[in-house]
């Protein structure tokens, strides 16, 4: 199932795609997200069983996509992780900019508020240096805490796309990355929520970005060096991960701060990010708000 949040007027909702359509969910008592989440098991067979219903019956309430705005699929989650260097390539690419390697999983925060929807602009704010990372990102769907590889895939609730906009600049002010990953508007995710059950290898998935339709970035996430399952078991160890927090899987080599010449985003710039199996999300660089204001 896809599942999402969207705006149709003036009023915010959960819903779940239906082909070229939206089912409101709000008739089976999901009004958000979390609650989707939170329902666990039983609340996606009573989705599902709702989306089988609509396939039948032209009386289910619909909407078309095109008439909707579409919303972060995740209401303010508890967290947002983010682990670094977890490509080769892209390991790489920070060697030659001093970015020393490390033999442990390398994580951040992306403070939550920097969540924005999936064609929301992106407001480069004070940072010179705007860049973009694509990846693949997936939400926890039941409290894990000490949780084994093994049984790591029992912990996803599903899958989006997700754009680490970073202010490369902002990034190395402190050994933490976080002043430089979480500015307001950089942490566009969606389209959906793709729920588990229709990725069985979250491993096996292209995913690409594009800057004005030009490719940067083209890999696929067998590439990671730390799979899904190990990241979830690293993170367990430490602290709870609860239903709906958001974790980002790396990025593959390509990213501007990486070419040569160094190639960063400016406004009009627009940003695409697509997986296999989910989809695409696609924004717009605008001036910086100060600029504006």
């Amino acid at each position: 199932m896809k599942l999402l949040r969207y705006r149709h007027n003036d009023d915010i909702k959960v819903g779940a795609l239906l082909d070229d359509r939206v089912l409101y969910l709000g008739s089976l008592g999901f009004e958000t997200m979390s609650g989707i989440i939170e329902g666990g098991e039983a609340a996606l067979d009573r989705i599902a069983a709702h989306i089988s219903s609509a396939r039948v019956d032209a009386a289910v309430s619909s909407i078309a996509l095109a008439d909707v705005t579409l919303l972060a699929p995740l209401e303010r989650p508890s967290k947002y992780l983010a682990i670094g260097m977890n490509y080769g390539k892209h390991v790489e690419e920070s060697n030659k900019l001093g970015v020393a390697r490390s033999k442990h999983q390398v994580w951040f925060n992306k403070q939550t508020s920097c969540i924005c929807g999936p064609h929301d602009d992106i407001d480069p704010g004070v940072t010179e240096k705007l860049d973009y990372e694509v990846e693949l990102g997936f939400v926890i769907g039941k409290q894990a805490k000490c949780i084994s590889e093994n049984d790591a895939r029992d912990y996803v609730f599903g899958y989006l796309v997700a754009n680490d906009v970073s202010a490369r600049d902002w990034q190395f002010h402190s050994s933490t990355f976080t002043m430089g990953k979480s500015f307001d508007t950089h942490g566009p995710i969606g389209p959906w929520i793709v729920t588990a059950d229709e990725i069985p290898d979250p491993h096996a998935l292209a995913l690409r970005c594009y800057v004005n339709g030009e490719l940067r970035q083209d890999s696929v996430t067998s590439c990671m060096i730390a799979n899904v399952w190990q990241q979830i078991a690293y993170l367990s160890l430490a602290f709870t991960l609860y239903p709906g927090d958001l974790i980002a899987t790396g990025t593959p080599e390509g990213v501007g701060i990486g070419m040569d010449p160094q190639t960063f985003l400016r406004p009009g710039d627009v940003v695409r990010c697509e997986i296999d199996r989910i989809g695409a999300i696609q924004n717009t660089v605008v001036a910086p708000s100060r600029e504006r204001s």
